[in-house]
């Protein structure tokens, strides 16, 4: 009889307890036993192996319906410190854990790979991949879980607030969670048909300065304003300020959470950005009233719907089985309708050791379509006369001036 363990780590996602509960219910029925591991790397990485749960069929009946992680999460890094990933080796050992299933999104991955390789093949170990960001380099048009659950939530959001805008005769700014990938944000953008949405991809030069993204703003409003509208809503994705000049005022004093990622919750995008379109418009008596909102740790934890249920629900009997096939340090994912173990070479970049980032291909017919779908100022725009002066009106600068400040 194996010992299976059930790790979660980074941030929370819809869909996580559908895998704890199918990975626990599938081991217990093949007459193995099932522990949960509390508080991510935390505690094990310091030697406490107090803090677990036992998990059985009972333990685990329908918390797929659940939002949140029963075993709870953490950030907390168990590679940066050698003794810290000997201590996790040693942890599980104590525990009698030969299986292990960690959940979680980049970061976890990549502690996942250095444990397996620190536990010498004593320790077989599988990652389910987790994160509502949907950057993570599974093959083309396989999601992430918790992506598809994010994305609808987030997509409520937009359309209500764009609602309200439409009512109101005003503009919102919208920060939208995706800390180096702009799929959360252009998802729920294109979804709830919003006049723009800003994502880190499209600047093709880094690092992309503020400016860069207020003139496209700013652009938009104009564009609006040309055609009577006052009212709009942004999307922007958080990930831009990854992108940010190291040295911009606006990461001062920002502090970096346990894998050195600056924690862009506390990065102040819309508020910023609000103010420079604001009072560049203001200047040329522009009126336009513009508010702002952050939208993230409302989509992390909510109930997943029917389509990640299901999936998650795949993926946890698929790791089982994968690692009762022998089977270690591998990805598990879903293709096809069938589990396939992708090993974890192939999503970690040798050169960092990290699992590689996956953006929005921005050569997509996807991305194109979301592009035209947008209002934004375009060249054909600039190129005839009656909408470049259109524009000019409605931004109060010459048609000169108009085609300089807002060419794409």
């Amino acid at each position: 009889m194996s010992r299976f363990g059930i790790v979660v780590g980074g941030g929370p996602a819809p869909g996580i307890n559908g895998v704890i509960g199918a990975a626990a219910t599938l081991a217990c029925r093949r007459g193995h036993s099932v522990v949960g591991i509390l508080d991510g790397f935390n505690w094990i990485m310091q030697g406490d192996t107090r803090h677990t749960v036992p998990l059985d069929e009972d333990a685990v009946a329908r918390i797929h319906l659940q939002g949140g992680s029963i075993l709870h999460t953490s950030r907390a890094n168990p590679t940066r410190n050698p003794e810290h990933l000997a201590a996790t080796v040693e942890s599980l050992e104590s525990l009698g854990v030969d299986h292990l299933i960690t959940i979680g999104g980049d970061d976890t991955a990549s502690s996942a790979n250095r444990v397996a390789e620190a536990a010498g093949g004593r320790i077989k170990v599988v990652h389910v991949p987790k994160t509502i960001d949907n950057d993570l380099p599974l093959p083309r048009g396989i999601p992430t879980f918790g992506f598809e659950t994010a994305r609808e939530f987030g997509t409520t959001v937009v359309e209500r607030i764009q609602t309200d805008m439409e009512t109101t005769n005003r503009w919102f700014f919208i920060v939208m969670m995706g800390r180096s990938a702009g799929h959360l944000a252009l998802g729920a953008g294109k979804s709830a048909g919003a006049p723009v949405t800003v994502i880190p991809e499209e600047f093709s030069e880094h690092p992309i300065r503020l400016e860069q993204v207020a003139r496209v703003l700013e652009g938009a409003i104009v564009k609006r304003l040309a055609r009577g509208r006052p009212d709009g809503v942004a999307v922007i994705a958080e990930g831009i300020a990854e992108y940010f000049d190291e040295n911009d005022p606006i990461l001062a004093d920002i502090p970096r959470d346990e894998h050195g990622h600056i924690r862009l919750a506390e990065v102040p995008i819309a508020k910023v950005l609000r103010t420079l379109v604001s009072e560049s418009l203001a200047e040329r008596g522009v009126k336009v009233t513009i508010g702002e909102k952050d939208v993230g740790y409302e989509l992390r934890c909510g109930y997943p719907t029917a389509f990640d249920r299901d999936y998650t629900r795949d993926l946890g009997v698929g790791a089982v089985e994968t690692l009762l096939a022998g089977k270690s340090s591998v990805l598990i994912t879903r293709q096809e309708g069938r589990i396939v173990p992708m090993p974890f070479a192939d999503i970690i970049d040798p050169k960092t050791n990290k699992s590689r980032v996956r953006g929005v291909d921005v050569e997509s017919d996807s991305y194109r379509n979301a592009l035209a779908l947008q209002e934004r100022i375009t060249a054909d725009d600039l190129a005839d006369p009656a909408r470049l002066a259109a524009l000019a009106a409605a931004a109060k600068l010459s048609p000169e001036e108009t085609a300089k400040r807002y060419r794409p």
